[in-house]
């Protein structure tokens, strides 16, 4: 069996590109073919190249994609990735190409059960083809980069493509309030590719005027990032919007305490103060983030939990293996025509 996993933005390390990555590699181990292109940013492709099943992330990108090929796929899955589901969804110009793309679907692949119940109330059509399986998650073995935190200093990191929706300004004007009144040693490292010009512009600026504490790495390689969550005290999430975020489950993965903001995504991962924090307003944030600091025995415990959990709920193997099953009962059910 050959699939094409189509995914936004390849090129870049963000979500998605993890996401595919992660699900390719666990559909190689298990020895089905895959081949990934990129249908975002002047994808030079004309046709689709040859596959049993086209394997489509991001419901809106994916049928901007076909549309734009003259090309629908003769058997493909969709994964609603986050934004798609959260926002093009309800969005009055984006909709109708969401939900066309979804209703042509064989199958749809969620995230979480909150997400197979907003998609199955605005797209009654589409119930009984919606799958959940819940993303893996990978542990990197050590690689060659060399991050070093200051000695004595709380480092807080924050994994996120810069764009508006990721709040990122937000994380450093509360940070700063308890570094400038409490705590000189809190240390802010942002790493991640400027996706939204206007808002890279603005973070970066914002992180020159508080370069004695806060650092933009920019885009490193995914690999890499074990050697960041290595030496991260605690790991944040701002984003108004969130699928499932990767950064999130892999940092769990490490033990590291998570504060995340309340949206759908964090939510249905973390569970507030059992495995890591959730917080919906800024006084929440600054106590939340407080906490982490000043209390070992807080972030020794919701680590803890936060790694049984991802384990045992997160596997990449379950996840590559689920989709295996949907890709083969859609090619029993729909042998090819050729």
């Amino acid at each position: 069996m050959k699939v094409l996993l189509a995914s936004p933005n390849f090129h870049q390390a963000r979500g998605n590109t993890v996401t595919v990555q992660r699900i390719s590699d666990g559909l190689n181990k298990l020895g089905i073919e895959t081949e990934i292109i990129n249908i975002t940013d002047g994808s030079k492709l004309s046709s689709l190249p040859k596959a049993d099943i086209v394997h489509g992330f991001n419901a809106y990108r994916f049928g901007q994609f076909i549309k734009k090929l003259g090309e629908i796929p003769e058997r493909y899955v969709v994964t609603m990735t986050g934004t798609d589901l959260n926002i093009d969804l309800h969005d009055p110009v984006k909709k109708t190409e969401v939900i066309q793309t979804i209703i042509n679907a064989e199958a749809i692949h969620v995230f979480d059960e909150e997400a197979k119940l907003v998609l199955a109330g605005e797209v009654p059509e589409a119930k009984d083809k919606i799958s959940v399986i819940h993303q893996g998650t990978v542990i990197f073995s050590k690689a060659g980069a060399d991050y070093k935190k200051e000695h004595g200093t709380f480092l807080f990191l924050l994994p996120a493509g810069i764009r508006k929706v990721k709040n990122i300004p937000f994380a450093i004007e509360k940070l700063k309030m308890l570094y400038e009144k409490k705590y000189p040693r809190i240390r802010l490292w942002l790493v991640g590719p400027i996706i939204e010009e206007e808002e890279g512009n603005f973070v970066k600026t914002l992180t020159e005027k508080n370069k004695e504490w806060v650092q933009y790495l920019g885009q490193i390689p995914h690999h890499h990032m074990g050697e960041l969550y290595r030496q991260a005290d605690a790991v944040l999430n701002t984003s108004h919007s969130e699928g499932q975020p990767a950064a999130i489950l892999e940092a769990m993965g490490y033990s590291l305490p998570v504060l995340a903001a309340n949206n759908l995504g964090n939510r249905n991962i973390i569970s507030h103060q059992e495995t890591g924090l959730i917080y919906t307003n800024p006084v929440e944030f600054l106590d939340y983030a407080d906490k982490l600091v000043n209390n070992n025995e807080l972030r020794i415990k919701l680590g803890h939990a936060a790694k049984l959990y991802v384990e045992g709920s997160h596997s990449s193997e379950y996840e590559a293996k689920t989709l295996q099953n949907i890709y083969e009962t859609i090619l029993e059910k729909s042998p090819s025509k050729h």
